[in-house]
């Protein structure tokens, strides 16, 4: 079965728990790395989620999966926090996140650059618009970008 269809059934049958305790589900990947299968869930919550947060999700979907059993393969089941970079993926994420600092990755260069840094205006017209560390207002298309997170600096 293609990856993102797991993906989608797992996503059917973790929201249900999610929303019991009132958690948000911020990603979903199904990813091999090495000789094992992964199967990981970030979770969110005001305040930040805690391993204890994380157990109870763990159990909870480990039983529907092993009752349901969507996936042929073995895999390894990882519930976690999206950490501190963690991936803008809605239209809700773009709202909540407006004025943080993002870092945006291209899978192709735009205007000469592949990687961008700057506080998060928006989502508009299918476009994240930031402006950058010159106060200039950036929009790129969606469909060239790999990947919105938070950028944190250390």
């Amino acid at each position: 079965m293609p990856k993102k269809k797991i993906e989608e059934i797992v996503k059917k049958l973790a929201l249900p728990i999610i929303d019991k305790y009132k958690f948000e589900l911020v990603d979903i990947e199904f990813k091999k790395e090495g000789p094992h299968w992964y199967l990981r869930l970030f979770i969110d919550k005001p305040g930040g989620i805690t391993i204890n947060d994380c157990e109870l999700v763990s159990e909870d979907l480990s039983k529907i999966l092993d009752e349901v059993d969507p996936i042929e393969q073995s895999y390894i089941l990882e519930v976690s926090s999206p950490g501190l970079d963690r991936p803008l993926k809605t239209m809700e994420d773009y709202k909540k996140f407006k004025d943080y600092e993002v870092e945006i990755k291209l899978f192709a260069p735009y205007n000469g650059h592949k990687n961008f840094i700057g506080k998060l205006n928006g989502l508009v017209d299918n476009k994240v618009s930031i402006q950058d560390e010159n106060n200039k207002t950036i929009e790129i298309p969606l469909n060239i970008i790999s990947s919105v997170r938070l950028h944190e600096q250390f």
